[in-house]
Parts: C-alpha cells; structure tokens; sequence
C-alpha cells in the first residue's frame, strides 16, 4: 500500500497514460513555446491534485502517465489540460496564430490508457476467492 494515494475518504491508485497531438500534427511546440507548454500543464495538474509521474513534450504531440483523483475523470482531465494550454499560449505566442485558425491549438481527440499493477485476471481471481466456502457459480458477480 506504499503507493496508494489517499483523501479524506478514499484510499485509490488511478493513473492514465495520456497523449494528445497538435491540429494537423504541426511541430510547432518547440524552445520556449516547449517549455510553457510543460509549465501549464504542471499549474493545471497541480491545481487539480493530479500527480504528474512521467511526461514528454514532443514538437508535435504530448504524452503524460498521471496519477488522479478518483473524482476527476480523464476526459475532465484532458478538457482542462487542452483548453488552457491551447488559449494561454495562442495569447502568448502569436506565432501560433498564423499557423491555427480558429484558435485550436490542440486536434480533437486524444489517446487515454489506464495503468496500474493488477491485471484483470487478477481482480476477478480475488473477487471470486473472496468467501474460501462452498459456492454454486452461476455467473461472476456472486453473493456469499
């Protein structure tokens, strides 16, 4: 349980390996627009309570392996994430804006994976061995 993380009623280890491109995979998050970039996404994770456990900020595209908490989803999460970075740089960087019409930094979609320690065989394995008695399987969720 060293790795759990814990509030005031939850104890929980959640994390998503995240990946997001440019619109039109332009390599445009380089120098000084690079290092922002991971700047807001630092305030916008810490603001959050999101642990930021590995991260790469390529020129044109993100990726981020995060530990969250339970009660913000990832698709909240990558809201947050794209909408602020997109807005904040495309002020502070006017560059950007010759190259993005409409001020989308950020394609639409994004690529989100779930990460832990436990497989799926080894849930259902625990679940199922949970009352060592006696039990007629009629399907997998079971009441002892």
């Amino acid at each position: 349980m060293e790795n759990y993380r814990k509030s005031s009623h939850c104890t929980y280890d959640i994390k998503y390996h995240l990946v997001w491109i440019t619109k039109y995979r332009k390599p445009v998050i380089a120098g000084k627009i690079a290092v922002r970039t991971r700047e807001l996404i630092r305030t916008i994770c810490q603001r959050n309570e999101v642990e930021i456990m590995a991260g790469h900020v390529g020129t044109d595209h993100i990726h981020l392996l995060v530990s969250v908490p339970p009660h913000l989803s990832a698709s909240k999460l990558v809201q947050y994430i794209k909408g602020a970075t997109s807005r904040k740089l495309q002020m502070e960087y006017k560059e950007l804006n010759k190259e993005f019409w409409g001020q989308h930094l950020w394609a639409r979609g994004y690529f989100v994976a779930s990460s832990g320690n436990v497989t799926d065989e080894i849930i259902k394995e625990y679940i199922q061995n949970q009352d060592l008695q006696e039990k007629t399987k009629t399907d997998n969720f079971e009441i002892s």
